[in-house]
């Protein structure tokens, strides 16, 4: 079933998104050289998002971009991780989230996460795998991985940026306090069925929605 919207505000996000395209576009250009890139900037992307969750995403880049430089994302261990997350929310836990990943991706003590997540055909069943085998990844933090380097511009990244535009936009009826597997996919689908009948694509739809509410195109 359709839902009955205000017509105003979808004409004013189609607006907007014209504003923007080009911009928005050619992040989405650069998040698809992204695994053209070595293991490690692969590994860094991992690292943000797991970092993400309930902190500001500028301040998660920042750490990430401080952990890479001092060669903590390829050989540091938790306690060595931890001081520079302080500014990050759950720091203890997120620093040993990056180590178990890290090793996930590891074999014989080299990092090989492209080969890995080359060896899936549908990102879908790589979605899957990666909230059930990496520690700290959600639905919303594996989405945004993969957004992130290129292969999953079909996946909804729910974070509160999105849910409240979804609320308000009257996609969603209200802004749920959880989040189970089913709710996500429900949402999902959504998301998908509101992108296709306004015209924007949701890999671009998400950005617009974030930039809207940050003022800027950032991850």
């Amino acid at each position: 079933m359709t839902v009955v919207r205000e017509g105003s505000a979808i004409q004013a996000l189609q607006a907007l998104y014209q504003e923007r395209k080009e911009a928005i576009q050619k992040r989405l250009a650069e998040f698809r050289q992204v695994m053209q890139l070595k293991d490690e900037d692969v590994f860094a992307e991992l690292c943000f998002c797991l970092l993400t969750p309930q902190s500001s995403a500028k301040v998660c880049w920042e750490a990430v971009t401080v952990l890479k430089e001092r060669t903590l994302l390829l050989k540091g261990q938790p306690a060595e991780l931890e001081p520079h997350l302080r500014s990050v929310r759950f720091s203890d836990s997120k620093a040993k989230y990056i180590v178990e990943a890290r090793d996930v991706f590891s074999n014989d003590g080299k990092l090989q996460l492209k080969s890995r997540i080359s060896s899936f055909y549908n990102p879908f069943e790589l979605r899957e795998w990666l909230v059930e085998n990496v520690k700290g990844l959600g639905y919303k933090e594996a989405s945004h991985f993969l957004r992130n380097i290129g292969l999953g511009e079909g996946f909804a990244i729910l974070d509160r940026h999105i849910l409240r535009n979804l609320n308000r936009l009257g996609v969603i009826p209200e802004i749920p306090a959880t989040i189970t597997k089913k709710r996500y996919m429900e949402i999902e689908e959504k998301l998908r069925r509101f992108a296709t009948e306004i015209g924007i694509p949701i890999a671009d739809l998400d950005l617009l929605f974030w930039s809207r509410e940050t003022g800027w195109i950032f991850k």
